[in-house]
C-alpha cells in the first residue's frame, strides 16, 4: 500500500478546524484528487488509508474478512464508554457473543416485538403539534430511544432512568468525536478532567442499567422482550452471560440501536418532505392498510413502496458511513501489498454517491431499489455494512423505520421550507438540523 498516494500531516493539520466539524468535503476533496484509495499521515509513524473502491471493500468486509479486525478506534476508543459487546470485540469474544445475540432478532422474534414497537412510535408521533415546523431530528432521537427502551425493558416505568441514560450516550459521544477527531488534543482532555468526568457518565450509565437488570433477574413474570431473550442465552457449556456482559450488550443495543435509527429516519423525512410527489405514493401503499391487531410484520412487510423509500434514503445517508478495519496479517489485493497492521477506513458514503456506479447519485429516486433491479447493487451498497459482522439488528431497524414512516405518513403531510440538510457526521452520520412541518391529512 505504500505506493498509493499519502496526504501530509500538515495538510491534516492545516484542515483540523473543518474536519472536527465534519470530515466527508476533507475526504471527497482528496478522492477526487487522489483517486479511490490514498493514505492520511496522522504521526510521526502513523498513516491511515482511506477507500471508497468497491472491490476493495467487499475483499475487506467479506471475502478476505478473517484478514482483519476492527479497530481501535471501536475496540478501546468507544468500548471505554460503552463496554465490549459485539460491537466493539474482535475474534473468539465476538464470534460467541455475537451467536448469543443473534437469535433476539430473528424474524420470529421481532413479530413479537411489532405491537411494542408501533405503541412507542404512535406515543412519540402524538407528540407532534400540528401545523409547526419543529426540528425533527430531536423527535425521531426520542421516538427511537424509547422503542429500544420499551423493546428491552417492555412496558415498565423507567422513563425517568431512560432519559438520564440517553444524555449520558449522547454526551459521551460528543466526547468520542473530539478525541477521535483531535488525538493530539489527548493531553489537554486529560489535563482538563474532560476524559475523568465522561468516565463517571459511563460507570453511571452502567449502574442504571444493572439496577434494571437485577430487578428483572429477581422478578418471576416472563416479559419475552430483548431483555429475557438475553437473560436466556447460554454459552456452549450451559452458563449464562455476566452481569458486565449482559451490560454491554444492552449499551450496544442502545447506542447503536437509537442513534442510527433516528439519524436514518430524520434524513428519510425530510426527502420525502423535499419529494411530495414520492410522499403521496407512500401515503398511497399504507392509506390501504390498518396497522391495527395481528400480524403487524406482515402488513408492514407489503409496504413495498416505503421500504424502497428506506433503501434509498439509506444509500444517500447511510448511518454507518465510515468502517474501519486493520490487518491482522500481511494481505494482498490486485497486486497492492496491505501490511499486517494497516488500518483501512472504508468510506460507505462516497461508494453510495459515486457516479460509477449510481446514475444521478445525489438525486432521491426510490425506483432504483424496485425489486427487479436490487441484485445490481448488492456490490457496492452497504447500509448495514456486510459479510459476518453485518450490523445484527438490521432487520429490527428497517421494520422500525417502516412502521414510523408508516404511522406518520398516515397521519400528516410533510413539508419544508430547508433547501438541503446539513450533515454534522458523529459516530453515526447525523443531521445537525431537519425543520419540517406536519399538516393534519383531511
Amino acid at each position: 500500500m505504500h505506493k498509493t498516494p499519502i496526504v501530509s500531516q500538515f495538510e491534516v493539520l492545516r484542515n483540523s478546524a473543518r474536519i472536527l466539524k465534519n470530515p466527508l468535503p476533507f475526504h471527497h476533496e482528496n478522492f477526487t484528487k487522489h483517486g479511490d484509495i490514498f493514505r492520511v499521515k496522522i504521526g510521526p509513524n502513523k498513516e491511515i488509508a482511506f477507500t471508497r473502491n468497491a472491490r476493495l471493500i467487499k475483499h475487506l468486509l467479506q471475502t478476505q474478512h478473517k484478514k482483519y479486525h476492527k479497530s481501535t478506534l471501536q475496540t478501546q476508543d468507544l468500548a471505554k464508554y460503552i463496554g465490549h459487546g459485539i460491537l466493539t470485540s474482535n475474534g473468539e469474544h465476538w464470534r460467541v457473543h455475537r451467536r448469543m445475540v443473534q437469535p433476539a432478532f430473528h424474524k420470529k422474534k421481532l413479530s413479537n416485538l411489532m405491537g411494542t414497537i408501533l405503541a412507542a412510535v404512535k406515543t412519540e408521533i402524538n407528540h407532534i403539534e400540528p401545523n409547526k415546523t419543529l426540528d425533527v431530528h430531536s423527535l425521531m432521537s426520542n421516538l427511537a430511544f424509547q422503542v429500544v427502551a420499551k423493546s428491552l425493558f417492555s412496558n415498565e416505568d423507567i422513563q425517568e432512568e431512560m432519559g438520564r441514560l440517553q444524555s449520558i450516550t449522547e454526551s459521551n459521544q460528543r466526547m468520542l468525536i473530539k478525541e477521535m477527531r483531535q488525538p493530539y488534543l489527548k493531553w489537554w482532555f486529560q489535563w482538563n478532567g474532560s476524559l475523568k468526568n465522561h468516565h463517571q457518565l459511563a460507570d453511571e450509565g452502567r449502574d442504571i442499567l444493572h439496577r434494571l437488570i437485577e430487578e428483572r433477574r429477581i422478578s418471576p413474570v416472563e416479559k419475552d422482550d430483548l431483555l429475557d431473550m438475553l437473560l436466556q442465552a447460554k454459552y456452549e457449556d450451559g452458563t449464562s452471560m455476566s452481569k458486565d456482559q449482559l451490560i454491554d450488550e444492552v449499551l450496544i443495543l442502545f447506542t447503536a440501536g437509537h442513534e442510527t435509527t433516528a439519524n436514518a429516519l430524520s434524513f428519510l423525512l425530510f426527502l420525502l418532505a423535499k419529494n411530495p410527489e414520492i410522499q403521496e405514493k407512500a401515503f398511497e401503499e399504507i392509506s390501504g392498510i390498518s396497522l391495527d391487531g395481528e400480524d403487524i410484520l406482515i402488513k408492514i412487510t407489503s409496504l413495498t413502496y416505503i421500504q424502497q423509500c428506506i433503501e434509498e434514503a439509506l444509500r444517500m445517508y447511510p448511518p454507518a458511513y465510515i468502517i474501519d478495519r486493520v490487518a491482522i496479517e500481511d494481505d494482498e489485493f490486485e497486486g497492492m501489498a496491505i501490511p499486517k497492521d494497516t488500518t483501512i477506513l472504508m468510506s460507505i458514503y462516497e461508494l453510495h454517491r459515486s457516479a460509477d456506479f449510481w446514475m444521478a447519485p445525489n438525486t432521491f429516486n426510490p425506483d432504483r431499489f424496485d425489486a427487479s433491479k436490487k441484485k445490481e447493487y448488492q456490490e457496492y451498497y452497504y447500509p448495514f455494512g456486510a459479510g459476518p459482522r453485518m450490523c445484527v439488528g438490521n432487520n429490527f431497524a428497517m421494520y422500525e423505520m417502516m412502521l414510523t414512516v408508516a404511522v406518520v405518513l398516515s397521519t400528516y403531510k410533510i413539508s419544508t421550507e430547508m433547501l438541503q440538510v446539513t450533515i454534522n457526521p458523529l459516530i453515526s452520520l447525523k443531521p445537525a438540523e431537519v425543520k419540517l412541518k406536519f399538516s393534519p391529512r383531511e
